[in-house]
């Protein structure tokens, strides 16, 4: 199977009843393999992953450079694909979605917080956060870019220039902007990277509240001790797998 082939076969099984009543997690890697190839040499990036994130959990994943974080966020973002197994959010197996579902799925249901680039700098936080609105279908973008921005604490910085304001500032507008389009998956690649112990916390407290107001789910690729104490679960993964 090629690397970017989509698996037609779901793994997931739950009794049998309809599928609206069914409490699907939010995120669920099910014996997920995802393998990288460069002629003759192959590269198993995740070698039969089992992950399951259940509705408004806050997630700690640690691990080692190269044992497959990175590749995880792309799959349950829909940036890649699995050569192997199932990664099913909420009810949808991605695997299986069109090309229509799956735009939608990117745009709505799924938001990406970076550990630096998230924001265009030349826009102000409030053009930055509408533009994710817009892209999501939203006929208002202004108003809740507003709205949303003022539940971070950067109503008065709605109208900086991104490239203004400071990293703690310029992740807390992503973090916004998620909580605007109300996105039920948030996956965050080392969010607190390049902040000092200070602005850490702001962010992980925005975090948490897009956990606890905004129904978001939350998956934090992580080196920080301090994320995972705020986590509600700490996932370790080594080799392409999970192991504690």
């Amino acid at each position: 199977m090629s690397p970017g082939a989509r698996v037609s076969r779901s793994l997931y099984v739950e009794p049998e009843k309809p599928a609206e009543q069914i409490d699907w997690p939010a995120l669920h890697f099910a014996d997920v393999f995802k393998i990288f190839r460069s002629g003759p040499v192959e590269t198993v990036a995740l070698r039969g992953l089992e992950l399951r994130v259940d509705r408004h959990e806050l997630v700690a994943v640690f691990g080692p450079s190269g044992c497959g974080k990175s590749t995880m966020l792309a799959l349950a973002a829909a940036l890649d694909v699995a050569s192997a197994g199932e990664v099913r959010a909420g009810a949808k197996s991605l695997g299986l979605l069109d090309d229509a579902d799956l735009a939608h799925y990117r745009a709505r249901e799924v938001a990406l917080v970076l550990q630096s680039g998230n924001l265009w700098p030349a826009l102000t936080a409030r053009e930055n956060v509408a533009v994710s609105l817009r892209l999501a279908g939203d006929g208002h973008p202004h108003e809740a870019a507003d709205a949303a921005l003022a539940a971070f604490g950067l109503a008065a910085r709605a109208s900086h220039r991104a490239g203004a304001l400071s990293g703690g500032e310029q992740q807390r507008v992503a973090i916004a902007a998620a909580a605007a389009r109300h996105a039920r998956l948030v996956l965050a690649d080392e969010p607190t990277g390049e902040l000092d112990a200070s602005n850490e916390q702001v962010v992980l407290d925005a975090l948490s509240e897009l956990r606890d107001s905004f129904d978001s789910t939350v998956l934090v690729v992580t080196h920080s001790p301090r994320v995972a104490e705020a986590a509600g679960r700490v996932v370790e993964m080594r080799d392409g797998a999970v192991v504690a």
